[in-house]
């Protein structure tokens, strides 16, 4: 096995008692339908993001991946088990933009700003510096209609940012995305969280895209969902999807996930 890869069974992702966590879930079960008819989603996951992490949930689709941040996010509510997030509500960001066509740049951001109970005299400054930070200077007055697709996500994650939390949730935001433009925006992400520190909670079901960015990329079985292996990635940051420590992790990484879709009988 390549140093830059240490592996773990799902125990390595159980937590001590005394583990500091952005989020912590312990023994999450969820389950749709009415009693009796039923299925389980998620199973006995027990997951830490730690303060400044960025942790990438991989699986075949239908696994409970997006299920799954929606706990975390509030959106849902856990059938049994305990979801503890610190530092108040998580931001999350999706794979469309879901921005208001009728406002600019801008005033998106500005409107996450208003929830959040910023003065109206400090919002147009603090949405500049959040588009700076996501390299949209002078795209304030844009309307969405003028953005191109890989512009518009990233006026939605300037908008997540100025949610003010720790925790940033991201549900395949560039599943949507040309190649090139996911190439552009996994650079910048990794800029973003190296620079502010947020602990991120990524989904996707792109091999090299979870190695490209995490730390640690964590693979649920279908369903029911459960943490079925991890992988803590030692290569340095920034990477590239095209180096060969990239590539050489994203095969071992597939080589579990085909073996999991074949356990399960999902294609």
């Amino acid at each position: 096995m390549s140093p830059a890869l240490t592996t773990g069974t799902a125990d390595a992702g159980r937590l001590t008692d005394d583990a500091p966590a952005a989020v912590r879930l312990d023994h999450v079960h969820k389950t749709f339908g009415r009693p009796g008819t039923d299925r389980p989603v998620l199973e006995d996951i027990s997951l830490a993001v730690r303060p400044g992490e960025f942790v990438c949930l991989l699986g075949a689709s239908g696994c409970g991946k997006s299920t799954l941040l929606n706990l975390v996010a509030g959106l849902e509510e856990p059938t049994s088990g305990t979801i503890e997030v610190s530092g108040g509500r998580p931001a999350l960001m999706f794979q469309e933009h879901a921005l208001f066509p009728w406002l600019t740049a801008g005033r998106n951001v500005e409107l996450a700003l208003r929830l959040r109970g910023v003065p109206r005299a400090e919002r147009r400054a603090e949405a500049e510096r959040l588009l700076d930070l996501v390299r949209l200077g002078g795209a304030h007055g844009k309307r969405v209609h003028e953005l191109s697709g890989g512009m518009r996500q990233r006026v939605a994650l300037a908008r997540a940012l100025a949610q003010d939390s720790r925790l940033l949730l991201m549900d395949e935001p560039f599943a949507a995305l040309d190649a090139i433009t996911r190439d552009v925006l996994h650079h910048e992400l990794s800029r973003i969280w190296s620079e502010t520190g947020l602990s991120v909670l990524f989904v996707t079901h792109n091999v090299r895209e979870a190695v490209r960015l995490g730390q640690r990329v964590v693979l649920l079985s279908s369903r029911p969902g459960r943490v079925a292996r991890e992988w803590t990635v030692g290569l340095p940051q920034p990477r590239r999807i095209e180096d060969a420590g990239v590539a050489e992790l994203s095969a071992a990484v597939t080589e579990e996930l085909r073996g999991e879709i074949r356990r399960h009988g999902r294609h």
